[in-house]
């Protein structure tokens, strides 16, 4: 290894980049960054570590121990895994110990996790003010992409019409984020409210270095991160082993090594009151089940085991979600053909960028608890927060597997795509349209989903179409729209418009003639002449689509530990029943959450 990463933060939360979204702030930042890297050095043709760098030696606590020949795991730039030295995180820390400190945890991160670094990682301290305004202003977007995240969004019942997906983004980006690792430019970024003697815990930095260590190791950024399901998914591993190498060394923190640990739980910037909790919770899925992935993995296998997964990294939230599942059941690749008319088109998006949208599991079970954080005050009639959150034996919510995103609603997911639709006039009136195609393993687990969808937009005051089939319109709200629900076999088709008239020029058939349920006793089942058995996932896909490349940023997490909580799904909850009433344990789960939002990512 060169040299040491000497800049540090108090948490260190990753910055994920968001699916068909450049990344916002990562140029701006290069002109406004402070290098913090140390001095090189650097290891020979024959493999011996020359001694341009010994970190450790100014602040040595007592006797040194003598360098290895050979560049060897726990042993990084002078300073070994288990070496004692004189530096306190009070005062913040200056070049010489920030030196040492990371150079000490690079040789513990290699001795925990038996991967040794191999090349330098550059580091840029910025100030907080400095990654807002980076973070406001980085990405050049185009009227076409923004037209996708709002559609994308408005499609998740999270963000209406009359609201910029992006700027929502931004917000819980910029007040939160501590820090990230970019495999593209093999860099760390840190945002710290001091810049010149940052603090740290040396737990989460753990983390950041070992984001570094992955890339060099198994580059990350050849993996496929396209979409937020496949960003999800691939993070099952990337972040799933980064927590459980977090878990590893905190206890070794606790049983033998002398650490820099805050007295009481960091934090960032403080969350906004306008703080996107459904964003938040889409995003946060791998954080939540990816340790326990990996664990059972490592537990079976060992690291061996463990680094075999990123040569077949998981395929779906559903494989991270239930470990069992993990290369036995693939998704479904979802295709179909477009067949709306010359009004209505897919926003073509540049660089690459996929112009459709998957959810996946979590996605889908995460837009049926929202109501719950969206109403302020009325929980979810679909899924409630006894069934989304895991609660210990003690009535807490775990840390180690916060949230649950198993429900009976979703948990047959075989694979989804979206497509948005525009017109001419949607850059000025904002209104869009979509086609969600949903593929499920059973004909009976597709009319479940259409069950906790009918409550939901019931819940946004969705009414029946007398004279159409299937089709629902919410009159007025951040949702005024018309809805067409289309379940054949396996598979259940969402499509909607601004009206019930533009449903049919949006995708031919939708909305025909007939009878519609109630949304909360819907059955999902198709009106004569309404036939999707044709649009099957092997199909044609919508023109102009290009799966394209992203590069992916990893997201960050502090260790967790504690128990993994109850895993069961209630039927469409309500405020009745055992346990606290739905403000106590909204309260409390609100407040868990805040601090794991702090402690894991953005």
């Amino acid at each position: 290894m060169r040299s040491a990463l000497s800049a540090v933060v108090v948490g260190l939360v990753v910055l994920s980049t968001v699916a068909a979204v450049p990344v916002a702030g990562t140029q701006q930042a290069d002109d406004a960054t402070t290098d913090r890297s140390s001095a090189a050095s650097g290891i020979d043709a024959a493999g011996a570590a020359t001694q341009a760098a010994d970190d450790c030696a100014p602040v040595a606590n007592g006797s040194v121990p003598e360098d290895p020949e050979d560049d060897t795991l726990g042993w990084e730039n002078g300073c070994w895994y288990n070496e004692s030295i004189d530096v306190t995180r009070g005062d913040g820390l200056n070049d010489t110990e920030l030196d040492a400190v990371v150079s000490r945890a690079m040789a513990r991160v290699e001795e925990v996790r038996e991967l040794e670094f191999n090349e330098t990682v550059p580091v840029a301290v910025i100030s907080r003010e400095e990654f807002r305004q980076s973070n406001a202003t980085g990405g050049n977007y185009s009227v076409n992409n923004s037209l996708h995240q709002n559609a994308k969004w408005e499609a998740m019942l999270m963000v209406g019409e009359d609201t910029d997906a992006i700027s929502v983004q931004q917000s819980n980006t910029g007040s939160s984020v501590l820090g990230y690792y970019s495999p593209r430019q093999e860099r760390i970024v840190i945002v710290s409210e001091n810049t010149t003697a940052p603090k740290m815990n040396e737990v989460t930095l753990s983390q950041e270095l070992f984001h570094a260590l992955q890339d060099q190791q198994f580059n990350l950024s050849s993996f496929n991160q396209t979409t937020r399901e496949l960003h999800n998914a691939r993070d099952g591993i990337i972040e799933g082993d980064g927590n459980l190498v977090d878990t590893l060394y905190q206890e070794r923190c606790e049983a033998e090594w002398n650490c820099l640990m805050p007295q009481t739980q960091d934090g960032g910037g403080d969350l906004p009151q306008d703080f996107h909790w459904g964003m938040y919770f889409v995003t946060f899925q791998p954080y939540s089940d990816g340790p326990k992935f990996v664990d059972q993995i490592y537990r079976a296998d060992g690291w061996d085991g463990v680094n075999a997964v990123y040569e077949n990294p998981p395929a779906s939230t559903e494989q991270v979600i239930s470990p069992e599942k993990y290369g036995e059941d693939e998704p479904t690749d979802v295709r179909f053909t477009d067949q709306s008319n010359q009004e209505w088109t897919v926003p073509h998006l540049k660089n690459g960028t996929v112009d459709y949208a998957q959810f996946g599991e979590a996605g889908l079970a995460t837009m049926l608890f929202y109501p719950t954080y969206a109403s302020g005050g009325q929980e979810s009639p679909v899924v409630g927060v006894r069934s989304f959150f895991n609660y210990t034996a003690g009535g807490q919510v775990s840390q180690y597997d916060p949230l649950n995103y198993t429900t009976r609603y979703t948990d047959g997911w075989d694979g989804d795509r979206l497509y948005p639709y525009v017109t001419d006039d949607s850059a000025e009136t904002n209104e869009t349209g979509y086609v969600w195609k949903t593929v499920w393993d059973s004909e009976t687990d597709a009319a479940q989903f259409v069950e906790g969808y009918s409550l939901l937009i019931d819940y946004y005051g969705a009414e029946a179409v007398d004279d159409r089939a299937n089709t629902y319109r919410i009159p007025d709200g951040e949702y005024a729209d018309a809805f067409y629900v289309n379940h054949t076999g396996r598979t259940v088709t969402l499509v909607n418009a601004p009206s019930v008239e533009e449903l049919s020029e949006v995708r031919a058939g939708a909305a025909p003639a007939g009878e519609s349920t109630p949304t909360d006793t819907a059955t999902g089942t198709d009106a004569p002449g309404t036939d999707e058995s044709t649009d099957t996932a092997t199909g044609t896909d919508v023109p102009g689509t290009d799966a394209g490349t992203a590069t992916p940023i990893p997201n960050d997490g502090g260790g967790m530990d504690g128990d993994d909580g109850d895993s069961t799904d209630a039927p469409a909850e309500t405020t009745a029943g055992d346990g606290p009433g739905f403000g106590t344990a909204l309260a409390l789960a609100a407040l868990a959450l805040a601090g794991l939002a702090l402690r894991r990512r953005e």
